[in-house]
């Protein structure tokens, strides 16, 4: 079994891989001021939930957008397995080629879903990723990562929202039954929700302008699941995207 780990900013999402088969995905919370022992605790003991001996790992790759977590995790990991994980990154085979102006700058996460995409999907893709940020990032005919947007994610948007104003309430993200809202709640709802899927719409439509031909669209994180049925074109959900990502580089690279 292979331990693939995605650090994001608010979620740590773990995933066991066998073969084909994802055979269990598990999330903790990021924290920067842990340890690496705190961590290794963390993980001796989400592993121990699904029958998981650390030791009998073949191996383990990491990818990440939080660097403080990352070499936490990295030295908890090694502990645990006796093995150093591998880490997405310069040096590391992805097959992925990027155009943008510091190749080096494309964020780790977005070349996951990239390779992912290639591998599942095929090109043109647009891919998105709704997490603390949402990643909006196209691939053009020839497979190559031609570069994106990126946006305030919903949570992040609705909490400036409240805590910058007075009188606005914090709310439960749940689809809003009309686009006019007519109290405050559903007015923010409306915003939040459906004002995003417009977005995606609308900017799905531009990179396929820009690209000059038609471009399939891939969701993935933890909100897409809200706003993707929201959305007036068809968005293919994928929320295994990031695991599916890191099996294809670590295939690349094991030796």
């Amino acid at each position: 079994m292979i331990l693939a780990i995605d650090i994001g900013n608010s979620n740590i999402v773990l995933g066991g891989l066998e073969g084909d088969a994802i055979t269990f995905e598990a999330r903790m919370a990021t924290d920067q001021i842990k340890t690496s022992d705190q961590y290794c605790a963390d993980l001796k003991s989400m592993l121990a939930l699904f029958g998981v001996d650390p030791v009998s790992l073949e191996g383990s790759i990491i990818s990440s957008v939080v660097p403080p977590v990352m070499t936490s995790v990295c030295e908890a990991l090694e502990r645990l397995t006796g093995r150093r994980p591998l880490t997405v990154g310069p040096g590391l085979k992805t097959g992925l080629k990027i155009a943008i102006d510091n190749p080096a700058q494309a964020g780790s996460d977005l070349v996951v879903a990239a390779v992912a995409v290639l591998a599942e999907y095929g090109a043109p893709a647009c891919i998105i990723d709704m997490g603390t940020a949402t990643t909006i990032t196209a691939l053009d005919k020839d497979g190559v990562f031609r570069g994106g947007t990126i946006h305030p994610g919903i949570r992040l948007s609705l909490n400036a929202l409240t805590s910058g104003t007075a009188q606005l309430p914090a709310i439960s993200l749940e689809p809003p039954r009309k686009a006019i809202g007519t109290n405050t709640v559903e007015s923010m709802r409306s915003a939040m929700l459906l004002g995003t899927a417009c977005m995606l719409d609308g900017m799905a439509e531009r990179f396929e302008e820009e690209l000059g031909y038609p471009m399939q669209v891939i969701a993935t994180g933890g909100l897409a699941r809200l706003v993707t049925p929201l959305c007036r074109r068809k968005i293919i959900l994928d929320d295994k995207l990031l695991l599916k990502g890191l099996r294809e580089i670590y295939r690349r690279n094991a030796k």
